[in-house]
């Protein structure tokens, strides 16, 4: 379907609250110009979704600091009081999705363990439900389930997947790209599961389907042969055909395993023989978007390619239903676009006028008539706002954070400056107010190899509000900047991985911005171990470190990991956890102030980290202190308002009064 410029984008006239703003609680504790009690919330409104026939909206919110998240269901015509208010008490609603006009599919947790037995072992069980607004029904799916595609033309049935991990901010699991998964077809009249597909033997997974429930793309690893393999189907076919195979002993190849975005990211509506391949050929280092034939298995032409960043994904049309390719996405300022479609990107620009402080503008659902759409914005001024176009007006819904002021926050800058060994490295920088030279903070990000782009940093904002600048590198290993800067980090965690965090202080040292004898470095996960490790380097330019959720023993690490079947991968895990800086190892050489803050639940970095560490630390009679956040896990969704204002509280306090001689 097609929507003319002047009918929407052309209309969007006024924006008014419609108040769906929660109230919250004044706060009470301050500290900068934001209090942390502001700061410590979760997100408020988590989500706002419009159903596929634009009568109603889903919202997904919590009242207060310390209360469960709720659904709530409007009608679009009077959004002054909800339809209906639920919850999954004794469990928490923790995800929802219109489905089709009537029905809601979701995910809620509860947590039934006290422990963490082992690596991604979770305290907490997921139950999948659906919920039928007609009937005011929820439907229990027993198992863990994840929406694989809506069916458009079966709007009585989604395709689910079971087997489906908890996905995260800080870092990739790259093992679970080979976890067993079965697919099904689920009846949302009835409840029903029909087998589609089971994954197992050779098929472990399906990586893309099509619109229609056709398995079309996927990627097996071969133990025996040390090889991963593409394959590809046409609409149809019950035989795998491969087009594609790379040996995983050559490190080289690593990329496409722990990079996570190269492969088929979409198909041609109008000729389903055409799908879209994200993918460096011919030796390039940046990854770009081609077409791919799979009547023949060969790769097309090429349709888009960026000097200096990776595509990482693709976009479709706003309008369900319509697969449409209207963009390339891929890494610079923000999750940058190529545009293909000249509709659609009127009505982004378009939106991105009317919208206060917009930077990272995204159509979250849309009607299929296109006449009424859930807009989401999110960046350096706006922790998150939700918006709705209705008959072609715009109105604001609400926010992830409604007590911050935009006018609060901080801009952030991208740069690019060169390490010691010549190489460019991207990097955010956000600017506190007032005047430099600033006291800096380096926030090295988790993963390692992860990507990252400027957002709403909420870490960066409060640390830049209480008047530090704070330079987030996009160090080697950082994913989205092409194979070579992936590959230059091959075995150097402590190394020159760590060059890159340090020589971006040094840069802004000497650009005039930054106080050198006011330098610390906070980090989580696998920026927690770069701190650590900075703490023992010497010539030492800090004057603290905080590790968050570190991996402080990073052999133990490793062995309690490992599986030696995958013998790349293997490789890549023993190069960091036994070639590497292990900072258990370097305790005697510590010479600045150590934080350490660890999740007592931590299920992918496990709290035995800082427990050894702590002892080892305190037998070497070094000065630090040692902060558990109880019944935290590893990610940010599972950090409670209580949880992030005993950890926000203690940070700002030790950075002003413990960090080095004097405070930073």
């Amino acid at each position: 379907m097609k929507l003319a410029k002047a009918t929407l984008a052309a209309a969007l006239i006024g924006v008014s609250a419609l108040g769906l703003v929660t109230a919250m609680p004044a706060p009470t504790q301050a500290q900068g110009a934001i209090p942390i009690d502001v700061w410590a919330l979760r997100d408020v409104v988590n989500a706002v979704q419009i159903s596929p026939d634009g009568k109603h909206l889903l919202v997904h919110k919590v009242e207060g600091r310390e209360t469960d998240y709720i659904l709530e269901i409007y009608s679009t015509d009077d959004l002054s009081k909800p339809l209906r208010r639920l919850n999954a008490d004794p469990m928490e609603i923790i995800a929802a999705q219109w489905v089709s006009n009537d029905v809601i599919f979701g995910t809620a947790w509860q947590v039934n363990r006290k422990t963490v037995k082992g690596p991604e072992e979770d305290v907490r069980d997921y139950k999948t439900y659906s919920y039928s607004l007609e009937s005011n029904k929820f439907t229990s799916v027993d198992g863990n389930f994840g929406i694989v595609s809506l069916l458009p033309k079966e709007p009585d049935h989604v395709l689910v997947s079971t087997g489906t991990t908890v996905g995260d901010g800080t870092g990739v699991d790259p093992f679970a790209a080979f976890r067993p998964r079965s697919y099904y077809k689920f009846n949302l009249k009835t409840g029903a599961r029909q087998l589609v597909l089971r994954g197992g033997g050779k098929f472990p997974v399906v990586d893309r389907w099509d619109s229609d429930g056709n398995p079309r793309f996927t990627q097996v690893q071969d133990r025996d042969s040390g090889t991963v393999a593409s394959y590809y189907r046409l609409p149809g076919d019950s035989e795998w055909k491969k087009f594609q195979e790379f040996d995983l002993n050559d490190p080289k190849n690593l990329y496409r395993i722990l990079g996570g975005f190269q492969g088929i990211a979409g198909f041609d509506p109008d000729n389903p023989n055409i799908g879209y391949l994200i993918d460096n050929q011919e030796g390039e280092d940046k990854a770009a978007l081609y077409e791919f034939d799979f009547t023949t298995g060969k790769v097309g032409k090429k349709l888009f390619q960026a000097e200096d960043a990776d595509v990482m994904d693709i976009q479709l049309h706003s309008i369900p239903g319509n697969d449409k390719l209207v963009a390339a996405r891929y890494s610079g300022r923000t999750l940058e676009r190529h545009w293909f479609d000249e509709e659609e990107k009127a009505l982004y620009e378009a939106l991105e006028k009317q919208i206060p402080n917009a930077y990272q503008i995204n159509i979250a659902s849309r009607s299929i008539d296109g006449k009424s759409m859930i807009v989401t914005n999110r960046g350096p001024h706006d922790p998150g706002s939700f918006w709705m176009v209705k008959d072609g007006k715009l109105a604001k819904l609400g926010s992830r954070n409604p007590l911050i002021n935009p006018d609060q926050l901080a801009d952030v800058e991208y740069i690019r400056y060169k390490a010691r060994d010549g190489r460019v490295i991207p990097a955010y920088v956000t600017k506190p107010k007032g005047t430099g030279p600033f006291p800096l903070i380096v926030l090295p990000h988790g993963g390692p190899q992860v990507n990252e782009i400027i957002t709403y940093d909420e870490w960066g904002q409060l640390l830049a509000n209480a008047g530090y600048m704070v330079l987030q590198p996009q160090y080697r290993m950082s994913v989205g900047w092409g194979q070579d800067h992936f590959d230059a980090a091959y075995g150097e965690h402590g190394g020159k991985m760590q060059d890159d965090k340090d020589d971006g202080a040094l840069y802004l040292v000497e650009q005039g911005m930054v106080d050198p004898n006011r330098m610390a470095m906070f980090g989580w996960s696998y920026g927690g171990y770069a701190a650590l490790v900075a703490a023992s380097r010497d010539p030492q330019i800090y004057q603290c470190v905080i590790a968050g959720a570190a991996v402080a023993d990073a052999e133990k690490q490793y062995f309690g990991r490992r599986d030696p079947d995958l013998k790349a991968l293997d490789e890549w895990s023993r190069r960091r956890g036994t070639i590497g800086i292990n900072p258990i190892n370097e305790v005697d050489k510590v010479n600045i102030p150590v934080l350490m803050v660890h999740g007592e639940d931590d299920r992918r970095v496990l709290y035995y980290h800082l427990v050894d560490y702590k002892k080892k630390f305190e037998a070497a009679g070094k000065t630090g202190e040692f902060i558990t956040l109880e019944g935290a896990d590893h990610f940010y969704n599972t950090l409670m308002y209580s949880h992030q204002q005993q950890f926000y509280t203690k940070m700002l306090d030790y950075l002003a009064n413990d960090c080095g001689p004097g405070g930073l």
